[in-house]
């Protein structure tokens, strides 16, 4: 049974020992994850608005190094919350867990939750899904491509999803390279759980099922880090678990960032005008309970000749304000959010007056931002981009015999995304392991190289 005592384990993936360094295990999770080449490739990946561009903007990497630092906060607040609140039911271990390691445990896996994201945004995830939906009764070897894969398998292809991809990236053992992916604390790789289930078992109706959480070829990895940190079964077939509390930790940081930065990002792009900006983060303060306002309004007057400073400024206020109504939503949670049967996000419970006040923003931002024109170019030309290469490169790898076309491309592959002797799924897992793990400039020119638009450039 999962209590505060039991609910972290710094025991690695993929590693049958427990080795003693000078930094704690969940720092060293952090470390290697901001040294990974995947990390490292979120530089290059659209977060909303188009990359590069004349005005700096948020990219992947830079939103993750921000939901880090805020995710950081909220675990040190919550760890010294569960001290006050459960104090008199932990062992040493929980409070030395609790005082000094949740706050990197947090950190770490706000560093890793876009890690499995493709590029061009949501949109490269439709495309993966698009294309085995509108290709399902194509004929391969003379049988539909649906039938080349079980139930559960053509399940995962045709609801692709971001969060199951980053499991999938931190812990499958590819070829020429260590066992246990990353080999990550099974802690943190619990905390990036969002949707600890398998594709069949998606419900809507559940926070923790909207989407999916592993594929059917990491089935048994996901089932070995929710043993390991003691996660609720919820079912066996389809397989489902309920969220890992520091999920709501990790969700909670997300969902502050984007929320606010890209407000900011907008402004800095001039789709959103200073008075609108400024006016409804204002609104969005006015409603702390904290006797602030006079001296936020005074710091704005004295600072009235640069609005993209005022900004920066009620940015990180609305931050800090959003970060405290999570942590008390969780405190005042905890028993629930343990158990899994809290069926909302943090930011979802904080007072009412502020969730009016974060609405009214947010409508702003997906009528201004998300529907402008140069992010809905960026997803359409993602998309086509996208489908091309997965034409491309799916049925190189799954034909019996290959074209001299298919042959060629089968080349492009580097060698740990290959599968000569896998199933039909493991190799076209293969692909989508090689296309989602691409930069936006990466694979915008492989595009162009494979349709004859241009021609590669010795490097």
């Amino acid at each position: 049974m999962m209590h505060w005592n039991n609910c972290f384990s710094h025991g690695r993936f993929g590693q049958g020992y427990i080795s003693a360094q000078p930094r704690t295990p969940y720092e060293r999770d952090f470390d290697r994850l901001i040294f990974s080449a995947a990390f490292r490739r979120l530089q290059d990946k659209t977060q909303v608005f188009p990359l590069p561009g004349p005005v700096l903007v948020h990219n992947r990497l830079t939103h993750s190094l921000e939901v880090a630092s805020v995710g950081r906060s909220l675990g040190k607040l919550v760890g010294e919350g569960l001290l006050a609140a459960e104090g008199a039911n932990l062992d040493l271990a929980a409070k030395h867990f609790y005082e000094a390691d949740l706050s990197s445990v947090i950190a770490a896996a706000c560093l890793a939750h876009d890690i499995g994201n493709p590029s061009f945004g949501h949109s490269g995830e439709a495309a993966i899904s698009s294309y085995f939906i509108q290709h399902g009764g194509t004929l391969l070897d003379d049988k539909p491509l649906h039938q080349h894969f079980s139930e559960a398998e053509w399940s995962d292809l045709t609801h692709f999803e971001g969060n199951a991809n980053a499991f999938r990236i931190l812990t499958h053992h590819y070829a020429n390279r260590q066992k246990g992916g990353y080999q990550l604390t099974y802690s943190t790789l619990a905390a990036i759980a969002k949707y600890p289930c398998e594709s069949l078992a998606s419900n809507k109706e559940q926070l923790h099922m909207k989407k999916y959480g592993f594929f059917q070829a990491d089935r048994k990895a996901f089932e070995e880090v929710a043993v390991a940190v003691g996660m609720h079964t919820q079912s066996i077939d389809p397989l489902a678990f309920k969220r890992h509390p520091f999920v709501y930790l990790v969700e909670a940081a997300d969902d502050i960032c984007y929320r606010v930065i890209d407000w900011e990002d907008a402004h800095r792009l001039g789709i959103i005008d200073s008075n609108t900006a400024i006016s409804l983060f204002v609104a969005l303060l006015e409603t702390a309970a904290s006797n602030q306002m006079d001296r936020i309004r005074k710091t704005l007057l004295e600072l009235e000749n640069d609005p993209r400073e005022q900004l920066a400024y009620l940015r990180a206020k609305c931050i800090n304000f959003l970060a405290l109504s999570c942590v008390d939503s969780f405190i005042a949670n905890r028993n629930e959010i343990l158990t899994g049967t809290y069926n909302r996000s943090l930011i979802d419970a904080i007072e009412p007056a502020a969730a009016k006040a974060l609405d009214d923003i947010n409508q702003v931002t997906v009528k201004k931002i998300y529907n402008h024109e140069t992010v809905v170019k960026i997803e359409l030309a993602g998309y086509e981009v996208m489908s091309a290469l997965l034409e491309s490169f799916i049925p190189a790898v799954l034909h019996e015999s290959a074209t001299h076309r298919e042959k060629k491309l089968l080349r492009l592959l580097p060698q740990q995304y290959v599968a000569p002797d896998g199933s039909g799924y493991e190799k076209a897992l293969s692909v989508i392991d090689f296309i989602s793990g691409m930069t936006d400039s990466y694979a915008m020119e492989l595009y162009k190289n494979l349709r004859g638009i241009s021609l590669p450039t010795h490097t």
